[in-house]
């Protein structure tokens, strides 16, 4: 059996953070160990599936791509915490969340979104610091621990090679910049979720990225056509209808007269 739908990208950032919330490791980590979750659009979806609880998820995140530019978020309305420390499934604000880190192990998981994803699996990471931001905290610490590096990421990121972009220029390489100078800097081998294991860990499905685009709140969609067994492609088109009418999220970029940093936008 076979069923095609089209998602927007607030409704994939729903179903991606679904697909997070249900994997067997990051339920174990929940239980048992440690989760902490980036800030992040798609990851304030990973915050409220988790936690059962509504945050403003525009906000949830440092760095955002908003009204056009790529810049930050305005730091009087920034959701806090950034990020969402669990220990043992209570949140946890009492230290920084690098102290956490430093207890990781093998079975814990950190959460990072991504603004880049590419057909061979590799994921990008906008930063704006030139001292690597959330990333650079935190993956010299994951990898070698083999602890859990989690990217949810949806199709609508999807470029033709994140190493070819991540090589092509760094912050002080922009002569002109509309929105944050920023570098990309290239993670591989995490485990990326997308729209399509997304599917696969929910209902059990194989996906394809059928086609891209829309107009309206549909800019950014992807469309998506599915196979399976009866039972369970009925039961990805049941959780993709829950799914629709996922509200879009609010432009959440600071205002200019906050940076410190102006672009050339003026």
């Amino acid at each position: 059996m076979k069923a095609l739908f089209t998602l927007t990208p607030a409704e994939s950032r729903r179903l991606i953070a679904k697909a997070v919330a249900a994997m067997p490791e990051v339920s174990h980590a929940k239980a048992e160990g440690r989760i902490i979750i980036g800030g992040g659009t798609t990851n304030g979806y990973v915050v409220e599936e988790l936690l059962g609880t509504k945050i403003d998820k525009a906000n949830y995140t440092f760095g955002v791509v908003s009204d056009g530019m790529q810049c930050s978020t305005s730091g009087a309305k920034r959701e806090k915490p950034i990020p969402y420390t669990i220990v043992r499934g209570e949140v946890k604000n009492d230290k920084p969340y690098t102290e956490y880190l430093k207890e990781f192990t093998r079975d814990d998981v950190m959460i990072k979104g991504a603004n880049a994803v590419d057909p061979d699996g590799n994921a990008g990471v906008l930063i704006g610091s030139p001292v690597g931001g959330t990333i650079g905290a935190v993956y010299n610490t994951v990898f070698p621990r083999n602890a859990k590096l989690i990217i949810p990421v949806g199709l609508e990121k999807l470029v033709p090679s994140v190493l070819d972009a991540a090589t092509f220029g760094g912050i002080y390489d922009w002569d002109f910049c509309l929105g944050m100078r920023c570098a990309l800097w290239p993670i591989v081998g995490a485990t990326v979720i997308t729209e399509i294991e997304a599917l696969y860990i929910l209902a059990g499905v194989d996906a394809v990225h059928f086609s891209s685009g829309g107009i309206g709140n549909s800019a950014g969609a992807v469309t998506l056509a599915i196979e399976g067994e009866d039972d369970d492609v009925k039961a990805a088109f049941e959780l993709i209808k829950g799914i629709k009418g996922e509200p879009p999220l609010a432009d959440a970029k600071r205002p200019c007269a906050e940076c410190e940093s102006q672009c050339d936008r003026f």
